[in-house]
């Protein structure tokens, strides 16, 4: 079987038999002619099918080593066509507790309107999942590692108990990737992602996908995106493609940098604590190393002081961008707070420790020590004796 960085590149993607191409083209067509009605070459509409997104569908799947994939318009249209395809009136769904901002407001805003009901438990314990599992849970849905607060799942563990009640198990990957951990293979049903992030990986393209492991999902699932219309054009299809080719490449050096980045900071006496799965100091580092290949980009932690500091830090950053999203080559930095996780009460964030000095880095493929550099320069203050929220 290829490797990851071979699937990128090979799966789906042989060169044109029309011209030898060797890119996939871009079928940037709405529709397509049919020999008599009802009679075509496989496709009849764009929004139904395209050849640029057949092979972005095919080099997914095949990544994860799952048996279909679907792409759409973005990682929410995934999430919320996963939801209306899986989910009923009455259901019941258990949620990690530290979601990405945008999961947990299209679940407790939206959702929770269509009556099914959920709760967003710590799933490190898996005691706490045993507690809230009743007759009428149809879902689990987590990530690992988190977002902000970068906590790991035991993917085995959870998905094993899942499957004893017969509740389908969907993991959101975005962060660790297909290049750095599978779920699938642990036993998930469904993967997410949003491609928005490492798969496209240049920030300049929005896009989703939902991976499945065998064929359950596989018309439900299909349906659902052709009724909601949740796809993307064919050149965002193709900007991702493109992207995709360099996954493994990319994620080699965000895990390094990111690596290096951490031990600095966690030494730094202006930095309270550093949250990353491959530094020793995280509580599950051990189960990092069991169920990840590496330890991704993405960097949370806590700066001396409170929010006055922290935007004061902001401003000395060069190298550093101040913006959300996250997965692209330039490294980028935010305040979860009041950005990416702004939607979410103030009452939970703080259960969850997202306080005002709650820094997020994704981590970027530029020159470590430049990166090493910038945060030394803005991390050069005395900071006050303000409290963080």
């Amino acid at each position: 079987m290829a490797k990851l960085k071979t699937k990128a590149i090979h799966t789906g993607q042989e060169p044109d038999p029309a011209t030898g191409a060797v890119i996939t083209p871009i079928y940037q067509t709405t529709t397509f002619a049919q020999d008599a009605p009802g009679v075509h070459k496989g496709y009849e509409y764009s929004r139904s099918g395209n050849p640029t997104r057949k092979v972005l569908d095919e080099v997914i799947a095949d990544m994860e080593n799952g048996a279909y994939a679907f792409t759409f318009a973005s990682g929410s249209a995934a999430l919320s066509t996963l939801c209306l395809a899986l989910l009923k009136p009455g259901d019941h769904v258990i949620v990690g507790d530290d979601v990405y901002g945008g999961t947990y407001r299209f679940l407790d805003k939206v959702l929770t309107k269509f009556n099914v009901t959920m709760d967003f438990i710590d799933m490190s314990d898996l005691s706490h999942v045993e507690a809230v599992i009743k007759d009428e849970t149809k879902m689990l849905f987590l990530e690992s590692p988190t977002n902000p607060m970068l906590k790991m799942t035991d993917l085995e563990a959870v998905i094993g108990l899942a499957n004893k009640h017969n509740i389908t198990t969907a993991v959101d990957n975005t962060f660790a990737t297909p290049y750095l951990q599978q779920p699938l293979s642990f036993g998930a049903d469904i993967v997410m992602h949003s491609t928005t992030k490492y798969i496209g990986g240049h920030s300049d393209v929005v896009g989703g996908a939902l991976v499945l492991r065998d064929e359950t999902y596989k018309d439900v699932i299909a349906f659902h995106q052709n009724s909601i219309g949740a796809t993307p054009d064919p050149f965002a299809t193709w900007l991702t493609l493109r992207g995709l080719k360099t996954l493994g490449v990319r994620m080699d050096a965000h895990c390094r940098n990111a690596q290096d980045l951490a031990e600095f900071l966690e030494a730094h006496t202006n930095v309270e604590d550093v949250i990353y799965p491959g530094l020793e100091s995280h509580p599950q580092h051990d189960l990092a190393k069991k169920q990840m290949n590496a330890f991704g980009g993405m960097i949370s932690l806590r700066i001396c002081g409170g929010l006055e500091e922290t935007n004061a830090f902001f401003k000395k950053l060069k190298y550093f961008t101040l913006a959300e999203s996250l997965g692209g080559i330039e490294s980028l930095i935010e305040i979860p707070a009041v950005m990416t996780h702004a939607s979410i009460e103030p009452e939970i964030r703080a259960e969850l420790g997202i306080t005002d000095n709650l820094v997020r880095i994704s981590v970027g493929i530029e020159d470590v020590e430049d990166l090493k550099a910038d945060l030394a320069n803005a991390l050069d203050y005395e900071p006050s004796q303000t409290v963080a929220a």
